[in-house]
């Protein structure tokens, strides 16, 4: 009797890991898709423009830390990353909270070496 039982487990268990729906192609390269390097050009930029521009643009009627080129926004990337990451006082911009995806978008530019493109 046991050594039926024990046949009906091992028989189970190779019938399990039989059907299993991974492939050596699965296991040898788990990242096939490499994760680009975030720029500015391509990613930071539109955020700024659509998130920042309407008081960080021109300084003409607004705030005098203008964000409207790569230079500026690249020297205040540490207190542009700080602000978007408040939740209290001070925290940008003030009209609502930036996306997650946002935010990782702009800490991963200065982790990448803050490209322009």
């Amino acid at each position: 009797m046991k050594t039926k039982n024990l046949l009906y487990i091992l028989s189970f268990s190779v019938l399990l890991f039989a059907c299993s729906s991974s492939s050596s192609d699965d296991l040898s390269n788990p990242d096939p898709d490499p994760i680009e390097k975030v720029t500015y050009k391509d990613n930071v930029k539109a955020i700024i423009d659509s998130n920042c521009l309407n008081c960080h643009g021109n300084p003409t009627n607004g705030p005098s830390n203008s964000l409207n080129t790569y230079d500026l926004v690249k020297n205040d990337v540490d207190k542009i990353i700080d602000r978007i990451n408040r939740t209290g006082a001070g925290k940008m911009p003030p009209s609502g909270n930036l996306s997650n995806s946002a935010k990782a978008l702009i800490q991963q530019w200065k982790d990448d070496g803050l490209l322009e493109e």
